[in-house]
């Protein structure tokens, strides 16, 4: 990371954070204003263009700072985890109130009344945080009402003061998730969407790309003898990559090779991705 990462400052030529004022140039500085996500997953896009590559996503209840709109683009930072990018104005919306439940499931449905029977209305995936205003019992099922009458099942939500104790289970149930570059949901993720998701769920939030979370999550640790010395929880870093340690010997990983989060030999990892991207560059455990 560079002292003005573009990914974790808000900056460009025309327009830039009122925090940067004096730290870089740029003909105006503004001050943000606070927002949520509306939307059940927003794309934050490197650029304001459909075409745009996807560089990670937020989630419905997610806090951000608008610093600009134009054209139908919002240009945002994440409250979260700092992460500056482009999102279509629709997903945004002013803050309203705080959420009182999050989703631990690795996706679950919004239905039209509390009745699994009924249409549903959106899909959420884990991480997704929404305000509970009461709730309702179908047919022996608790549902969560989270607005005049949308519902969840009430056993798919944890309160946000709730946390898993173990984040590498986390990252377990999502194995079968599909790989998505950018990705960081049950939908869709990438290696280190896997390592945010799992480890926001156990109360700790972390930077969003693999170079970041080489650089700050943890302290350095020395593998031992073919990697003898891991143990589960523990970070293994490529040069682009990273994936979960589940036991000694055992990773955990959204990759492109299965094109889905799945396990695999750390021995097995390594032969297969050295000729194309080298051996491990560290190990860390958080």
């Amino acid at each position: 990371m560079t002292a003005h990462d573009k990914r974790l400052h808000a900056f460009r030529a025309d327009l830039a954070d009122q925090r940067l004022k004096g730290q870089i140039a740029s003909q105006r500085f503004v001050t943000g204003r606070p927002a949520r996500i509306i939307a059940p997953v927003a794309d934050i896009l490197k650029e304001p263009l459909p075409s745009a590559g996807l560089s990670t996503q937020l989630q419905l209840g997610d806090q951000v700072t608008v610093f600009d709109e134009a054209n139908g683009w919002s240009w945002v930072q994440g409250t979260r985890d700092g992460y500056v990018g482009y999102v279509e104005v629709g997903c945004v919306d002013e803050v309203a109130a705080p959420a009182t439940h999050w989703v631990a499931a690795p996706r679950t449905f919004v239905y039209s009344a509390p009745d699994l029977k009924l249409p549903r209305r959106a899909c959420l995936s884990m991480g997704a945080s929404v305000a509970v205003t009461g709730f309702a019992e179908t047919r022996g099922t608790q549902y969560a009402i989270v607005s005049p009458q949308d519902a969840i099942v009430a056993e798919h939500l944890v309160s946000v003061d709730t946390h898993a104790a173990d984040f590498v289970a986390v990252a377990e149930t999502l194995i079968g998730t599909p790989y998505l570059w950018g990705g960081s949901t049950g939908f869709g993720i990438d290696c280190s969407g896997l390592v945010q998701l799992s480890m926001r769920m156990a109360g700790r939030d972390v930077l969003r790309d693999s170079d970041m979370q080489a650089e700050t999550i943890g302290e350095p640790i020395e593998p031992g003898e073919n990697q003898s010395g891991l143990r589960r929880g523990d970070l293994v870093f490529w040069k682009g990559h990273v994936a979960i340690m589940t036991d000694p010997d055992t990773m955990v990983h959204a990759n492109g090779h299965t094109m889905t989060v799945s396990r695999e030999k750390l021995a097995d990892a390594i032969l297969r991705i050295g000729y194309l991207y080298g051996m491990p560059t560290e190990y860390r455990r958080p």
